[in-house]
């Protein structure tokens, strides 16, 4: 088992809404490590959403950006927050193995959606014709396949998750 402290990076995955950039943030502080959003690392290099991403382009064009970025990154010691689409590329996640520990935020489907509302305005790479449900089956599949921890969030609050984390981290370590 890798551990945090050994690779140096903390890459968070999972769907919207799971607390990925919340709880990161949180995860930076308690374990001070710097802490990475690759959704605005996005932003920032494309000058766009999310959101205008996939109206303009596709959700493909989203998740094509979302692997160069996350390719190009070469941070150590940081909380990385990635976007829920980061999965759709085996290439960003074995890069991103290679110098971090990857954790799983799983959150169920009826959290999914009452945290993140009006999922149209979210910039979700999705096909068009494709139900959140769906997406959630998809994604949940590739989220355990890369993840090598999971931290079930069902009824937790953001410091309940950040206090999982740790303890999963550092259990393995006794």
């Amino acid at each position: 088992m890798v551990t945090q402290t050994d690779a140096g990076n903390l890459v968070l995955i999972g769907m919207p809404g799971s607390g990925k950039s919340t709880v990161g943030v949180l995860l930076a502080k308690r374990l001070g490590l710097g802490f990475v959003d690759t959704d605005l690392l996005i932003q920032e290099e494309t000058g766009r959403t999310l959101q205008a991403i996939v109206d303009q382009d596709g959700y493909e064009a989203l998740r094509r950006i979302e692997e160069q970025v996350l390719l190009k990154l070469g941070v150590r010691h940081k909380v990385i927050s990635t976007g829920g689409s980061a999965v759709y590329s085996a290439r960003a996640m074995e890069h991103l193995k290679t110098n971090g520990t990857v954790v799983f935020l799983d959150i169920p489907l009826d959290v999914v959606i009452e945290r993140i509302g009006d999922h149209s305005m979210r910039g979700i790479s999705r096909r068009p014709d494709q139900s959140l449900e769906v997406l959630f089956e998809e994604r949940f599949e590739l989220y355990s396949r890369y993840a090598d921890l999971t931290v079930k969030g069902a009824g937790l609050n953001q410091d309940q998750v950040c206090e999982a984390v740790v303890n999963s981290l550092f259990s393995d370590q006794r």
